[in-house]
Parts: C-alpha cells; structure tokens; sequence
C-alpha cells in the first residue's frame, strides 16, 4: 500500500511526449490490435447511433436557423473527423442543442456565410487552445454553472420550437430573445394547426412509449418516419422539410473557403469565441460521461484538436458548429462500441443515406422535428442534478439560477463567466468561514517533536507492502478548481488496486464539483469492484458528500485512517474466503 503526497504532481501527462498527448484514440485502437469482431460491433453501433443522428441532425439545423442538409452535412463531416483525430474513444460528434441559441443568433447578426466563417475561426481557436494544453483548464467551470446553463439551453430550445408545434403562422420574422418571442407567439395562438399540434404530440407519446417499453428500438427514428407517413397518407395540411427547404440533395458539396475579408472576420469573431467555449466544455462533458461509462480515460487536449479539426472541415462543406453530443455517445456505448471506429461509420452510414434516401426526407413534418427536439431539450435538464445542488447548499443554488437566468434572458457567454465568478466568491467565502471555525488548526500542519504527547501507533511497515490497498490523502479545500487534478489522479490510482482508502481528515470543505467528483470515482469503482473507504470526514463534508448521493453502499466510511486499513483488510479477507472453492 502506497501513501501519495497531496502535493505530488496530479496533472496527467505532465512528463509524457508530446507524440503520447496528442495520439488520437483511434491509432491508440489499431496499435492494440483490431479484429473482426472488433469491426462487427462498432458497425453495429455505428448503425444504432446513426438511425438516433438522422432526425436529430435534421432538427436541430432547422431550430438553428439552417437547413436540414447542413444538419446532416454537420453530423458525416464533422463526426467523421472527433472520432478519426480526437482524444475520446467513444465520443460522437455532430451538431448538438446546445449551439442551437448561438447559431440561430450568428445567422441572424451575420447571415450564413458569416455562421460559416465562425464556424471555421472557432475551429482553429479549438485546435490552439489544445495545442497549448489549455484543455484542462475548461474543467475548472464549476458544476453549477455547468448544470445551470445547460437547463437554461433546454428552455431556450423547447421555446425555439413552439411555433412549429403549435403550427403558427407569423406575420413577421419570429423573435430571438423568450420575452419578445412570447407576446408574438400568443397573439398568432388563435390560428394554431390542430394537424401540427397532434402530430407533434402523437411524437412525443411514441418517443416516450418506446423508450419506456422498447428501449432498444430506434425511437426517434420511428418517430419521424411514422409522422411522415401519417401525414402524407392523409394528405394534412403541415409545412414539412420539401416544402419549407424544397428537399436535400443526394450528395455533399465540395469543399469550399469561407469569405475571408477582414471586416466579417472582425465582426463573426465574438460568435466563433462562443462557439470555441461552449464546444469545449460540452465536448469535455460527453467525454467524462464516456469515461464513467466505460473506465476509459480521455485525453481533453487531443480531444479539442479533434474538435477543431472537425469544425473547420464542417465550415469547408457548408456545415456548421460540431461538437461532442452526450446522447448520442451515450449510445454509442451502450450499443457495444470497441473504439472510434463506430463513430467513423456512424457519418459513413449517413452518407449513404444522403446518397440513397435524401428525396424521402422531404415528407418529413416539422411538426415532428419540433416534437423530437421537444424530448431533446426535457432530456438536457439533470432535474436530479438540480434537486441535489438545492438541497445540498444556497450559495450553490444561487451559482445555478444565476447562471440559468442569465442564459435564458442575457447571453450565454455572460452567463458562464458571471457563474465562473459567483462560484469563485462563494469558495472565497466559504474559506474565511473554514479558516474562522478552524483557526485552531492549519491548513498546513506544523512541525511536531516524537514526543509530543499524543500515543502514536507503532509503524507497520506492512501498511506500505499491500499491494491491494491503496491510501490517499487530500489536504485543503476540495473545490472547483482542484477537482479535475485530483479526480484524474484518484482515477488513476482505482485503475491497479482493489481498495482505496481516502482520508479527507484534512479537508476543510468541499463544493459541489469536489463532491460530484467523488461520486462519480465511486461509481466507476462500484462497477471495476474497487471498494472506496472515506476516512475522517467532518459533520459538515459527510453531509455535502451525502447530498450528492456519496453514501453507504456506493462508499464505507470510518473515523480515520486505521480504522478504514482494518475495515478494507476484512473486506478482502472475505472475498477471498467467498472466492475459495
């Protein structure tokens, strides 16, 4: 058993080669070897995760102010390019709801060669900052805020489509900003499509029917191929992809340079810095989602080389902004996927859609997209998320209706940095109180005699010879900021031993982001059968720590190091004795 120094060095990839950092996940695959089987599984995968980006893709262009056909362009081009060059193994790229208010904005300030042309800076900007190895860094946004923008997106996403399931029709250009979009809305509510509204409802019910009853099945996909068929059979009079955008071509265009005249990059570059920032952090998320599914470990700079890569190949074939989506990497694992392979596939499998099936796509009712992007935006919102951070803090629900506000009435950006600053002070205030409670006992231990006065256990050299039990101690405050550092060690250390024993004796407090960290090494130790034991927590950290869900049976806890050895060795005595015949 090892004791690790709290100041070791916890970033990962410090001392590797640059070549090592910056490998995408899919030589990483080959060089491990890849067989058939292995080509089997992430076809079928590939497949599965194609049938879920078809309508997907689709819908999120039009709610973003594009067309259909750049969706799908967006989702072969920049997927094929995350999962050939990035750092994940398992992440799926295409466009994603998130982007959904920022690019409907470009379009509208600049028009489409102006998305474009932010599309292709922010890419550039992605393959900077990981380049620089800048990447980690993106994971010191604190959870909150994390959780608080994304149910602000869902809002706005779900507000972005009520005019196409209710089946409006404006006088004028619908409105961007949720209170002057609802006064429009209300006053065109008299003349809604009872047809679209049924059909975007009959969506809904079929989406949740088959992910309650068949979750295998390709619910989306049956969705939109259901309403297709309903309204073309009976002839109902609803706007659909054919007659809003005349179809999608059977094919992808040639690459092409965007405009690069120096006064439209000056004025799209605000849009691309958006774009570059909300990318990183949702890619990163998809990523952690993937590792915590799997154990697997990305690497967050060659992951956002990858993405930018891709952003600027989406902008070179009239696509727009790619990133990785939570969803549908999520289902990509789930489907049994070995590596990237399955991603390449997945954006090979759409183009022979686009090639074979294109004309199809026009019966499709918007009214239907709406419906799926409807699912899509109740999906984004982690109501557990949200009832876990109101019941663990105030000033942690504080950082999130902040940061929620801000991005459904101000702007996005604003709303990142203004939460990033909120959480900044509530740390700075929940230190001066650590410090005042605690000004009996330093956050930095001092200097004591071997005779001191307290009865110290003799030393057992046994302690440091187990292979089996590993112990790491944290001193300090466990916040935001040291959370990626210290949750990528932990992780590392869980990979080779079967007990960890973590004395958090010497930490003051911890915010959501630090306990969020430990819940999730807890639940990836539960499935790899690593026992975690928490040692020597005050009242006030095992009460955030339970909030968060950190509790017996996921973890043990013990009064302090000593016991928790004891209790860990009883442990694998009688796993042992369960495992002899």
């Amino acid at each position: 058993m090892s004791l690790p120094s709290s100041s070791a060095r916890t970033a990962s990839g410090d001392d590797a080669s640059f070549a090592a950092l910056f490998t995408p996940k899919f030589i990483t695959v080959l060089r491990e070897g890849y067989s058939g089987a292995h080509l089997r599984a992430d076809a079928l995968a590939g497949l599965t995760v194609a049938i879920v980006a078809l309508p997907l893709s689709m819908a999120i262009a039009i709610a973003s102010g594009a067309t259909p056909a750049q969706g799908l362009y967006t989702a072969i081009v920049g997927g094929f390019f995350v999962s050939l060059l990035g750092g994940s193994r398992f992440q799926i790229g295409g466009p994603a709801g998130a982007f959904i208010v920022l690019v409907a904005a470009t379009v509208q300030q600049h028009g489409m060669d102006g998305l474009i042309l932010a599309t292709f800076l922010s890419g550039l900007m992605l393959v900077a900052v990981g380049f620089l190895r800048l990447g980690t860094y993106v994971k010191f946004i604190p959870y909150p805020v994390t959780v608080g923008f994304t149910a602000g997106i869902a809002v706005i996403i779900f507000a972005s489509q009520l005019k196409e399931l209710l089946g409006l029709t404006l006088e004028g250009p619908e409105p961007g900003p949720l209170l002057e979009k609802l006064p429009v809305l209300l006053d065109a509510l008299p003349g809604a499509s009872p047809a679209s509204m049924g059909l975007a409802a009959a969506t809904v019910l079929v989406i949740l029917v088959l992910k309650r009853w068949r979750p295998h099945w390709p619910g989306l996909l049956l969705a939109v191929v259901g309403a297709g068929v309903v309204a073309y059979g009976l002839d109902l009079p609803v706007a659909t992809i054919g007659t809003r955008f005349g179809g999608i071509p059977s094919g992808i265009p040639l690459p092409a340079l965007p405009d690069f005249s120096w006064s439209k990059v000056v004025d799209v570059l605000p849009s691309a810095a958006s774009f570059a920032l909300l990318g990183s952090i949702e890619s990163l998320l998809s990523a952690v989602v993937a590792d915590g599914m799997t154990g697997r470990r990305h690497r967050s700079n060659c992951e956002l080389v990858g993405q930018g890569v891709a952003n600027a190949a989406s902008a070179l074939f009239g696509g727009f902004c790619v990133t990785g989506t939570i969803a549908r990497t999520a289902t990509n694992v789930r489907s049994g996927a070995h590596g990237p392979v399955a991603g390449i596939l997945h954006s090979l499998f759409l183009l022979a859609f686009v090639a074979v099936a294109a004309p199809l796509a026009s019966y499709v009712p918007l009214a239907c997209l709406a419906g799926v992007l409807a699912v899509v935006a109740w999906n984004m919102i982690e109501r557990h998320a949200i009832r876990t951070l109101v019941a663990s803090s105030r000033g942690e629900t504080l950082v999130l209706l902040v940061t929620f506000g801000l991005t459904v009435f101000r702007d996005l950006t604003e709303a990142i940095v203004v939460g990033f600053a909120l959480g900044s002070v509530l740390f700075i205030h929940r230190m001066s109180q650590a410090v005042a409670v605690e000004r009996h006992a330093p956050f930095v231990a001092e200097d004591r005699a071997d005779d001191a006065g307290d009865a110290r256990a003799p030393y057992d050299e046994a302690e440091t010879a187990d292979p089996d039990i590993v112990v790491y101690r944290i001193t300090g405050a466990f916040f935001f900021g040291a959370a990626a550092s210290i949750g990528a060690v932990l992780e590392r250390i869980a990979d080779t031993h079967r007990v960890l024993v973590l004395d958090l004796s010497a930490v003051p407090f911890l915010d959501a982001t630090g306990a969020n960290t430990i819940r999730g090494l807890a639940d990836k130790a539960v499935r790899r059968g690593v026992v975690v034991v928490l040692c020597g927590a005050g009242a006030t950290v095992r009460r955030d720590l339970a909030a968060h869900g950190v509790a017996p049976p996921r973890v043990s806890f013990s009064d302090n190091v000593a016991d928790g050895i004891a209790a860990a060795r009883e442990r694998l005595a009688q796993d042992r004795a369960g495992a002899t015949p």
